[in-house]
């Protein structure tokens, strides 16, 4: 392994640039910049690692964040007031440390900005360009958790040297190793904003990078794609590479501006409608994905669609549809518990926000303007970039399916590890959430995998679940990361039958029966408890449901149409407290 023990300078000077065009320095010039506040030695690795390591998903749990304190236009203060939100937002979820020209004029305008100081870690270096995400760190862990360092790729813009320092500035202030694709054989020209990892060896480009790595590109390079590939392997542990092709449109070649991974298992895609600008690619790529590749669990990925919006105009990317800028909601920040997505104007923005709460429950999503941004091709994504936690406990778990089976128990399988060790596993689940959640041990079969298995349910009963897990270090982790505010849920398929209700009758009665275009569903309640109906057609689809609170004792009544409905068998489900009724319905038209 080649070491470099290099001796960096953070910069205490009061040069606050407010440009149009992007602030430009050399080599030269950030080597001699004057005013030197300290110095402090710090390994930089131009060779791989010696052991296997991992990247981790950007939805794992993070330390913090990473954004450069610059601007591109002065108008209103540039972009420095969304930077301010971010700030603002991701500093009650962790550390944000900024890379700044001058940290007492930040903090200034933070405070001015009503933004706490009290989570933020200002650098004094010389910056470039607000755009984080494309040329900062990424997070690698060795043996899949431990000893966080950082990777530092050759950044693809040769007039931003001072951007292209900024890894290595940030490793010198964690004072943690960095490992830098900069220096051939190992060298690897790359940009934050066209890569995405599932945390399980997977990542995501656009064919960019082969471009970029070539001889045609900038750079001279004369990388084959498997040369490209195993740089990502031995610096990132990456074994499967998916790389789409560029889209026509959006200039950058950047997936941030049309795609985001959601979990290992989830992929948020732009829609345009049908035909227009970058649509066509986008289904086309989308199509080759889920064609080809199987997630890390070996299932189809789950895709969900969120629209790109054209300008309030109606223009699209691309001279055919006005050439409109490239307005996007999947280039989102995820930090810990929060999301920050971009905003533009209400008629999407309201869509584009139903679909995130509905894709992340429990998960506390924020929009900032970001009209300010956008014209230059990049929104919140691309101007912040996570920091990994320093003592991680992984968990990997493919969430269980709706099933069939109301006999057996449910196997609750999950890998995780921990550097000082698990201590504890266990599983939380209910089949009522407003009474709380049952507690199952895990116990370790094998090679750090934990099993729990949850008790058979009849059909119609609907299971919530989320893991937790505790390391010999004492820190705490469920999977999903947001338990119990957001969990995973599956559905008892099949016939039905009725639980926990002697004479039922008394209890729960759908009428008439069979129905034509209404029915009226009585119900019994011996003390006050809250109450769940629901309707589903034979094949378990969900088509109503209805959540009352704090229902009065006695008896009531719901009235139901069912004019819409198709004839045929259906089946109503009523639950109270730990009573689970399910009444057959028959539809006739």
């Amino acid at each position: 392994m080649k070491k470099i023990f290099s001796t960096f300078f953070l910069l205490n000077i009061s040069v606050f640039v407010f440009a149009q065009s992007v602030h430009v320095m050399n080599e030269s010039e950030i080597n001699s910049a004057p005013g030197f506040l300290q110095e402090k030695s710090f390994m930089q690795y131009t060779t791989p690692p010696t052991v296997a390591v991992r990247t981790p998903g950007q939805f794992e749990e993070m330390q913090g964040v990473f954004i450069s304190w610059e601007t591109y236009t002065q108008g209103s203060s540039g972009q420095l007031p969304i930077l301010a939100q971010i700030v603002d937002y991701a500093q009650e979820v962790g550390i944000v440390y900024i890379a700044t020209e001058d940290s007492n004029a930040t903090r200034s305008y933070l405070t001015s900005q009503g933004v706490p100081l009290t989570n933020i870690k200002c650098f004094q270096v010389l910056t470039n360009t607000i755009w984080a995400r494309d040329f900062g760190q990424n997070n690698i862990y060795e043996n899949e958790v431990s000893n966080l360092s950082l990777v530092d790729w050759k950044y693809n813009r040769t007039n931003r040297a001072a951007d292209d320092a900024q890894p290595v500035n940030l490793a010198m202030t964690m004072g943690i190793p960095v490992y830098s694709t900069t220096v051939a054989p190992n060298k690897l020209v790359h940009t934050g904003g066209n890569w995405m990892a599932d945390g399980h060896g997977t990542a995501f480009s656009s064919k960019l990078v082969l471009t970029e790595n070539s001889s045609s590109g900038t750079w001279g390079q004369n990388l084959s794609e498997a040369d490209v590939d195993s740089i990502e392997k031995h610096f990132m542990g990456i074994t499967r590479y998916i790389k789409m092709t560029t889209l026509p449109y959006d200039g950058i070649h950047h997936i941030d501006m049309h795609m985001k991974l959601l979990d290992e298992e989830t992929l948020l895609m732009g829609e345009y409608p049908t035909g227009v600008s970058d649509g066509p690619q986008i289904e086309t790529n989308l199509n080759y994905v889920t064609s080809n590749f199987m997630d890390c669990y070996g299932r189809p990925y789950k895709v969900i669609r969120i629209p790109q919006p054209p300008q309030t105009n109606g223009d699209y990317p691309g001279n055919a549809w006005g050439n409109g800028d490239y307005l996007t909601y999947t280039n989102a920040l995820i930090l810990n518990n929060i999301v920050l997505v971009p905003s533009y104007y209400t008629q999407y923005d309201t869509t584009a926000l139903r679909i995130w709460q509905q894709s992340m429950p429990g998960y506390h999503i924020h929009m900032i303007n970001c009209n300010n941004i956008i014209g230059y091709s990049g929104a919140i994504h691309c101007i912040t970039h996570e920091i990994g936690v320093a003592d991680p406990i992984f968990i990997s778990h493919a969430h269980l399916l709706d099933t069939y089976e109301s006999v057996n128990p449910y196997e609750v399988k999950a890998y995780i590890k921990s550097t000082s060790g698990v201590n504890t596993a266990n599983v939380f689940w209910s089949i009522d959430t407003s009474l709380g959640y049952s507690m199952l041990n895990m116990t370790m079969a094998l090679n750090d995998t934990f099993i729990a298995n949850i008790p058979a349910q009849v059909a119609g009963t609907k299971i919530w679940y989320y893991i937790q897990a505790n390391s010999i270090s004492g820190r705490t982790v469920s999977k999903p990361l947001v338990a119990p505010a957001g969990v995973y849920e599956f559905k008892i398929l099949g016939n039905v039958g009725i639980v926990n209700a002697e004479n039922a009758s008394e209890f729960f009665e759908p009428y008439p029966n069979p129905a034509n275009e209404s029915v009226t569903l009585g119900y019994y309640l011996p003390m006050n408890n809250n109450v769940t109906i629901q309707l589903l057609d034979i094949n378990g689809s969900e088509i109503f449901t209805t959540d009352e609170k704090n229902i009065p004792a006695g008896t009531h009544t719901l009235q139901l149409s069912t004019s819409a409905l198709s004839g045929g068998f259906y089946s109503l489900t009523f639950k109270s407290g730990n009573r689970i009724i399910v009444r057959k319905l028959v539809i006739v038209k």
